[in-house]
């Protein structure tokens, strides 16, 4: 039963990731890309570092997608005024419809995803993802485990 409770938890996972991909690809944006720029409406103006561990990438990976956000007018960078070393990084006003239409995209998809599936089912499995959410993200075990 565990197995498949993960191995269903995961292919739902991808199969949303891969149309979620074929969807922002008509309007010329990777997940990736949303992604980043998703943290970065969340968190506006956060380093580069703080948002490369948000993302949990490397810093050099996340600069080339800064990079090409950049190139493409949604996102601009800005030194730290409390770090001249660091870079803040900030949303263009070109960003936000882009956004906007990722969210619509999303909520589209999700509720294709949940279609025909009643409401307080809905609660039923947010509250079980929380808790299986909760449980592997307790550090207790995960430190054990690294100090043997």
């Amino acid at each position: 039963m565990s197995d498949s409770i993960a191995f269903l938890i995961s292919d739902v996972s991808r199969l949303m990731r891969r149309r979620f991909d074929e969807r922002a690809r008509l309007i010329g944006v990777t997940r990736t890309q949303w992604r980043v720029l998703k943290f970065l409406q969340r968190d506006e103006g956060i380093n580069q570092g703080g948002l490369a561990d948000l993302l949990e990438v490397e810093p050099i990976s996340l600069c080339r997608m800064i990079d090409r956000l950049e190139d493409g007018g949604l996102v601009e960078r800005r030194r730290d005024p409390k770090d001249r070393r660091a870079w803040q990084i900030f949303l263009t006003e070109r960003a936000h419809p882009l956004l906007n239409d990722l969210t619509k995209i999303s909520e589209g998809l999700l509720g294709t995803a949940l279609a025909g599936i009643p409401q307080s089912n809905h609660e039923v499995a947010v509250a079980v993802l929380e808790r299986i959410y909760s449980n592997l993200s307790d550090t207790h075990e995960d430190s054990e485990a690294a100090n043997g």
